[in-house]
C-alpha cells in the first residue's frame, strides 16, 4: 500500500479552476495516475492567478494553480479538432475515472459523454460536476462559489444581522463539491471492480452545499423557521463564540453544563450557573447575548492569551483567533507534517499542504510536482495506448474470473 491506495488507477482529469481539480488533487494525492486535459491555448484558467513565483530568470508558475495540482500530468488536446477527440477517446478506453467540471452538456456534445464512453469502457466512472446538476431548471445556468453559496441558504446563516450579505472565506461550493465528488468515485470504482459496471456520478455544487447543511435543514424542516445570521455564536449553545479581550479576540465552546460551569468559574462568577436565564444549555442560548454582554464585561479585564491558558488549564475548548501566517507555523500542523517543501516546475522553492488524513501503511508524499501545461501529452498516449492491460477497475473483476475458471 505505501505506492498509495490508488496505484495503477488512471484518471482522466478535465478540471478547471477549482471543483474538479480538487476532485482530481484528492485521487492523485491518494496515488492515482491523474492526468489533467487542457487545451494548448493556455490550460486551466488557474495558471494564471496570483501568487505567480518567479524565477532569476523571469520565468513564474501560479501557486495556486500548484496547490491543487501537485502529483498530476498534463496534455493538451484541442477539442475542436476532430483528431484529438477521437485520441482522448482511446485513452478514456483505458481510464478508471473521469472527472470534468464543464458547463452540463458540454462534453457530450462533443462525444465524450458518458453514453459515448460508456461503450467504449463499461467500467469508467465517470463524474460530471456542475453548479445545479444535470437536470432542472438550472442546469444551464452558469455557477461560481459566490453564486452557489446565496443559492444554497448558506449565506442566510453566514455574517452578522442586520449587516450586508458575506461569503464564507473559503470556497465551500468549490471544494465540498470535490470533496462528494472524490468519495463518490471512490465508492463507485469499488462497485466497478466487483462487477465491471462503471457508473455516471452527477455531483452539484448546490446539492453538495445543502449536503453539509444538515443541521440547518433540519431546524427549518422541524420549525418552518430558516436559521439567522449570529457572527461567530451557536443557535443551540453557549457560550460558544468569540469574545474581545483586553487586547483581542479569541473564541470558547463551552459546549455543556460542566464546561459552562468552569467558565462562570473562572470569570469569577460561578453564581451565574443558579441564574434561571443560564441553567441550562436552551436556556443560555436563549439568552446568549445577555450572556455575552456579562462575560465580556469580565474578558476585558485580561488578554486573550491569559484568557487562553485559563480556559485550557480547565479543560473549556478555546483558541486564538489565527491568520494562515500563524496556523502554518503553529507547532500542531507541525506535528502533523501538514506543510511540505514543494519545487515548482520552474525550479523556484515554495511550500504546500499535505494530504491532510493519516493513513496506517501509506505516508503521503509528492511523487511529481505540478505540470508544466502539455508537458506529459506523448508519455500519456504513448503509456496508456500501448499498455495492453485494463483499467485498474476490471482487473479484480478479471482476476476473480479467472480464479473462477
Amino acid at each position: 500500500m505505501q505506492s498509495g491506495l490508488l496505484s495503477g488507477v488512471r484518471v482522466l482529469e478535465f478540471g478547471q479552476i477549482a471543483a474538479g481539480p480538487f476532485t482530481g488533487s484528492l485521487l492523485a494525492d491518494l496515488g492515482a495516475d491523474v492526468v489533467k486535459v487542457e487545451n494548448p491555448a493556455g490550460g486551466d484558467g488557474m495558471r494564471g492567478w496570483p501568487p505567480l513565483t518567479a524565477t532569476e530568470g523571469g520565468e513564474v508558475y501560479s501557486e495556486n494553480f500548484a496547490s491543487l495540482n501537485r502529483n498530476k500530468r498534463s496534455i493538451t488536446v484541442d477539442l475542436k479538432n476532430p483528431a484529438d477527440v477521437g485520441r482522448l477517446r482511446d485513452l478514456a478506453a483505458k481510464a478508471d475515472i473521469l472527472v470534468e467540471n464543464f458547463r452540463a452538456g458540454t462534453l457530450k456534445r462533443l462525444g465524450l459523454g458518458f453514453e459515448d464512453l460508456k461503450a467504449l469502457n463499461p467500467r469508467l466512472v465517470y463524474c460530471s460536476i456542475t453548479g445545479y446538476g444535470q437536470s432542472g431548471p438550472y442546469a444551464r445556468k452558469g455557477a461560481f462559489d459566490v453564486t452557489v453559496q446565496a443559492m444554497s441558504g448558506l449565506m442566510s446563516v453566514t455574517g452578522e444581522e442586520g449587516r450586508p450579505p458575506v461569503k464564507c472565506g473559503v470556497p465551500v461550493g468549490d471544494f465540498c463539491a470535490g470533496l462528494y465528488a472524490a468519495y463518490t468515485i471512490t465508492a463507485a470504482l469499488m462497485r466497478a471492480r466487483e462487477t465491471g459496471e462503471g457508473a455516471f456520478i452527477d455531483c452539484s455544487m448546490l446539492g453538495s452545499l445543502i449536503g453539509i447543511a444538515a443541521l440547518q435543514t433540519s431546524e427549518y424542516f422541524g420549525t418552518g423557521q430558516g436559521g439567522r445570521r449570529l457572527a461567530s455564536a451557536h443557535p443551540r449553545n453557549a457560550p460558544y463564540q468569540a469574545f474581545k479581550a483586553a487586547d483581542d479576540y479569541f473564541v470558547i465552546a463551552a459546549g455543556n453544563n460542566a464546561l459552562w460551569g468552569q467558565v462562570a468559574e473562572a470569570v469569577g462568577l460561578p453564581e451565574l450557573v443558579e441564574d434561571p436565564r443560564f441553567v441550562t444549555q436552551a436556556e443560555r442560548a436563549r439568552n446568549q447575548e445577555e450572556l455575552a454582554s456579562i462575560l465580556e464585561e469580565k474578558f476585558a479585564e485580561r488578554t486573550a492569551a491569559e484568557w487562553l491558558v485559563e480556559m485550557d488549564l480547565r479543560g473549556v475548548p478555546s483558541a486564538p483567533i489565527n491568520d494562515y501566517a500563524d496556523i502554518l507555523s503553529d507547532p500542531q500542523v507541525e506535528a502533523m507534517g501538514l506543510v511540505r517543501d514543494l519545487q515548482l516546475p520552474n525550479g523556484a522553492q515554495t511550500r504546500t499542504t499535505a494530504f491532510p488524513i493519516q493513513i496506517s501503511g501509506y505516508d503521503f508524499e509528492i511523487r511529481r510536482a505540478p505540470p508544466q501545461l502539455g508537458a506529459d501529452t506523448e508519455a500519456v498516449f504513448h503509456e496508456w495506448l500501448s499498455d495492453p492491460a485494463p483499467p485498474a477497475a476490471s482487473r479484480q473483476l478479471v482476476e476473480a474470473q479467472d480464479d473462477v475458471e
